[in-house]
């Protein structure tokens, strides 16, 4: 078994932008020491960047600062950046090619949000016969309020946790995850 960890999405937009992320710093400090751990061990790592085309979107604007990855994580060793403009990792983007030629067969998800990026790929990745573990506590969400409701970003990640453990993915704490 070849593993690979995804950071998704984890970009300046979340920590300094329009959608902070609760509880980002304990979740950005649990990312950066998966990222550790992976580079220790042998387990490739992909930094993922979720980037709207057009200067003038208001969130994750191309050539924006909010756009750029965090520098903790951009300076952390790495195998590949895959740049993204939809929900999900695989959607028009070279990653399902790169892992197949890497052999790699079991994905280790983390970054952000819960319920949207890292949720879409991992359902994704179970599709294309991925096996998917998601790490609880380096995956991060926001409050969220739309037409269809309200949901504080607790309950929501937890949700979401509850969803992917039910047939998608192995939900694991980061620590559980580095005793594997």
């Amino acid at each position: 078994m070849s593993k690979a960890l995804l950071v998704i999405d984890v970009q300046n937009e979340y920590f300094t932008g329009k959608l902070p992320i609760f509880n980002r710093d304990a979740s950005l400090k649990n990312i950066l020491k998966a990222i550790e751990y992976a580079n220790t061990n042998g387990i490739k790592v992909i930094l993922i960047k979720h980037i709207i085309p057009s200067p003038e979107a208001p969130v994750f604007a191309v050539h924006s600062y909010g756009a750029e990855i965090k520098q903790e994580v951009a300076e952390q060793p790495h195998n590949l950046i895959i740049e993204k403009h939809l929900p999900g990792s695989f959607t028009g983007t070279p990653l399902e090619e790169w892992l197949r030629s890497n052999q790699i067969d079991t994905l280790t998800i983390c970054g952000y949000m819960t319920h949207m990026c890292c949720d879409t790929t991992s359902r994704q990745a179970v599709h294309l016969g991925f096996k998917v573990e998601f790490l609880s506590d380096a995956t991060g969400t926001l409050d969220l309020s739309n037409k269809a409701g309200t949901i504080d970003a607790n309950t929501l990640h937890e949700t979401i946790l509850i969803v992917q453990a039910s047939r998608f993915a192995d939900v694991l704490t980061t620590e559980a995850w580095c005793q594997l």
